[in-house]
């Protein structure tokens, strides 16, 4: 019996990820999940250092890194700097992406339906409530839409994507600014709505759910085959979501401008830009616990900003330029006591 319980024992051992490898942890928004998971795997290849990484939404990894449970906490909502030095946090962007309105409408293909930034807005406040209301038969004259009511999908947790999703509906409409406004977490007011739990949960009910709109990060998009509608950007053209016009719209980005890097991209100018583009940040403390986590954690994003370029832009994410890493480097994670 003992040298049963021995064996379990040292298999238990060997299946603890902190058993033969220093971890990292880190928790937060789901938005750059996809693309933390896939440097993850490389970096510990590389290192035998393993990341583990809760994707449980930007309000979930604000809570944990400011209880101190965590490395790093991940949000798309980036703190202010008011925010920041009250809890001796530091913030940089990571890499960028897009939030992209997806559908589940039949006869739709990805890219055949084009929204206007007001017709999305006034079907999530509920304005427009079915599929062939005129608004939106006006702006797709050839697209054979049902008469069926739309079935709002929407985050059900504190949520990066949904602050950059309402950043954007608050920029192009004031009816949505006047009536929701922006933040991490909204009070939904179209009558017909289903909440799901993260990017993951959102694009399951879209899939579900007939006749539906939702919004996620265009990495679950992708992978998940869903249908996105184009959208008029700010210079009136009618664009897709991809690298490029992710790339457009942070074309211009100057990062510290703002105390955290925490700049908004939504709605910018270029006539290639998409319009609900957006970073994802993470947060540190300044004078960590755990010095020696700390440190990994900054060497894994140093790794990652020289090295995962490439495995960023095959999920379509956007890396940073050169420059602005390089500012990281001098100007944030100096801060950050070793």
């Amino acid at each position: 019996m003992k040298k049963i319980l021995a064996v379990i024992a040292a298999s238990l051992y060997l299946m603890s990820p902190t058993a033969n490898a220093q971890t990292i942890t880190g928790a937060g928004a789901t938005f750059p999940f996809p693309i933390y998971s896939k440097w993850s795997e490389a970096y510990k290849e590389k290192t035998d250092i393993q990341l583990n990484y809760q994707s449980i939404g930007s309000s979930g990894g604000i809570r944990q890194i400011k209880s101190a449970t965590v490395d790093f906490g991940a949000t798309d909502a980036p703190l202010k700097g008011d925010e920041l030095a009250t809890n001796g946090l530091v913030q940089f962007p990571t890499v960028l992406g897009g939030v992209v309105p997806i559908i589940n409408v039949e006869g739709i293909k990805p890219g055949e339906l084009q929204l206007t930034g007001d017709v999305l807005a006034k079907i999530f406040v509920g304005h427009i409530v079915n599929w062939n209301d005129r608004r939106i038969q006006e702006l797709n004259p050839k697209a054979k839409l049902p008469d069926a009511a739309i079935t709002i999908v929407h985050r059900a947790d504190g949520s990066g994507t949904t602050f950059i999703f309402t950043d954007y509906l608050s920029e192009v409409s004031a009816v949505w600014k006047e009536e929701v406004g922006k933040g991490a977490a909204v009070k939904w007011p179209a009558t017909s709505s289903v909440g799901g739990k993260g990017n993951e949960g959102v694009a399951a009910n879209v899939a579900r759910v007939k006749n539906s709109i939702g919004y996620v990060e265009y990495a679950y998009a992708k992978k998940n085959k869903m249908t996105h509608t184009k959208l008029q950007n700010r210079d009136g053209r009618y664009v897709d979501p991809d690298d490029a016009t992710f790339s457009a719209a942070a074309a211009g980005a100057d990062w510290f401008s703002t105390p955290g890097m925490g700049i908004s991209l939504v709605n910018q100018k270029g006539a290639q830009s998409w319009p609900i583009t957006g970073a994802t940040f993470i947060l540190m403390y300044r004078e960590p616990k755990n010095t020696k986590n700390s440190q990994e954690t900054i060497k894994f994003f140093d790794w990652a900003f020289v090295n995962g370029g490439k495995m960023a832009a095959d999920l379509d994410y956007v890396p940073l330029p050169r420059a602005v890493t390089d500012r990281i480097r001098s100007d944030v994670w100096t801060q950050i006591k070793k």
